[in-house]
């Protein structure tokens, strides 16, 4: 059965990274990355917030619309509104697919040293300074812990979210558990 898999998970867990390796070894399968997609909005680098708005729309007529095709899509994305991540869930519904929800994790300290490392090799996603200004304009760290924690509070309201270990710095060790989470 035809399914999106969204991969949902703090800012810098690891849910773009494993997506795109998803999809590179399931041929067929459309990595749908909003925050790709934000880079395509002119102007994006100066709001952010604003071509997220933008793209979020079209990238669910996107999602439904190669689900219909018979193929699976995975959605790395932070969602932890109950009302936003229902749209997508909807999308999967429609289209007579499956949504399957798997949540990249670890400790809140980690979470927020993790998000602090991201992109200081120099081989960030370009998007990641815009999230760093939004994260310390809107609170810093308490902004990530919130984030945990709301994510925490998503995982106890919906039981068919699978929680995975994202473990820091073995990426191949978080695949290996995504991908065997799937065929249980």
């Amino acid at each position: 059965m035809t399914r999106l898999l969204h991969l949902n998970g703090p800012p810098a867990i690891g849910k773009s990274t494993l997506a795109r390796r998803f999809a590179d070894e399931h041929p067929a399968t459309l990595c749908c990355d909003i925050d790709v997609l934000r880079t395509l909005v002119g102007g994006w680098q100066e709001d952010f917030l604003g071509a997220g708005a933008l793209v979020r729309p079209a990238a669910l007529v996107l999602i439904e619309a190669y689900l219909r095709t018979g193929h699976d899509v995975v959605l790395p994305q932070l969602l932890v509104n109950l009302e936003e991540l229902s749209r997508f869930e909807g999308c999967a519904t429609r289209s007579g697919a499956v949504f399957v929800e798997r949540v990249l994790m670890d400790d809140a300290d980690a979470v927020v040293a993790r998000f602090h490392r991201r992109g200081g090799n120099g081989r960030g996603d370009p998007w990641h300074d815009q999230v760093r200004a939004i994260v310390a304009e809107s609170g810093g760290d308490e902004v990530l812990l919130g984030y945990h924690a709301g994510l925490e509070r998503l995982l106890r309201e919906r039981p068919r979210a699978v929680r995975l270990p994202s473990v820091d710095g073995d990426p191949d060790r978080t695949y290996r558990a995504l991908v065997d989470s799937l065929a249980g």
